[in-house]
């Protein structure tokens, strides 16, 4: 009777490990041929998007393209933007998201892969306020408008470190660093590695010199949460893309800081 249950639950775990297999996006990628990945195109330099070409380019499409090659299928990049990131996944509109920041809020409805990259923030203003802004404190002040856009981590950031400012939280395709130099914000928040992109391109701008950045965040690939193959294979890939230096070369290539 002993070895008879045994073998049922033996059968059972085998049943339910090839229906997980069947049911997972990693089967619908292999069996369709492409894989989807939702990216927003407007962080610069993760993913950029040309809307003449309506192409994509960037540290991430670099980073999803590998993967996709590796996989043997084709990738399909699917337009989104940071409201409405978590809910592609979870809607099936596409099978994983490029590079997003890990955060509690986001991690109750998706999964995550293993973190390949960190980041941290740090606050842009005009260089015209220059001495007026030097550490983090002289943007929380009554008479000081801080942007974000809507649906980002630093949406959630700007209403934590600057209680007593004013917030404007703008929308997709809006961004918050155009509030600051249409003169709409004094300042915004953004990630290191935007920001120096950003100083870069708009020689008005400048990053606040505060005394050290903040929020220091680990960047992953958001996943449906029940699905376990797929997980299990995106963070084999990415382990292995680790050991070979993959990620640390596309960082040179696109001047990435950690």
């Amino acid at each position: 009777m002993k070895l008879l249950k045994a073998a049922f639950t033996a059968f059972i775990v085998v049943v339910c490990a090839a229906s997980a297999q069947a049911q997972s996006a990693l089967n619908e990628i292999l069996s369709e041929g492409v894989l989807k990945v939702g990216t927003t195109g407007d962080w610069n330099p993760m993913t950029m998007r040309d809307p003449a070409t309506n192409s994509y380019r960037g540290y991430d499409i670099d980073v999803m393209t590998q993967l996709a090659a590796d996989l043997g299928v084709e990738i399909e990049f699917v337009p989104t933007d940071w409201k409405t990131l978590v809910s592609g996944v979870t809607s099936g509109q596409y099978h994983m998201t490029g590079s997003a920041s890990v955060s509690p809020a986001r991690a109750k409805a998706a999964g995550y892969s293993h973190s390949y990259f960190s980041l941290a923030t740090v606050p842009l203003t005009l260089r015209t306020n220059e001495g007026r802004f030097n550490d983090w404190g002289d943007l929380d002040q009554p008479d000081v408008t801080v942007a974000a856009t809507l649906g980002t981590t630093q949406e959630t950031q700007v209403k934590e470190f600057f209680p007593n400012a004013q917030h404007r939280i703008v929308e997709a395709p809006a961004r918050d660093f155009q509030e600051v130099l249409s003169g709409r914000a004094d300042a915004h928040i953004t990630s290191n590695v935007e920001a120096n992109k950003l100083v870069a391109q708009y020689e008005q701008m400048m990053i606040v010199p505060v005394s050290a950045p903040r929020a220091p965040t680990p960047i992953a690939m958001l996943l449906p949460q029940d699905d376990q193959v797929w997980i299990n294979y995106v963070n084999t890939w990415i382990g292995l893309k680790q050991e070979q230096g993959f990620f640390e070369e596309l960082g040179r290539k696109w001047q990435l800081l950690n």
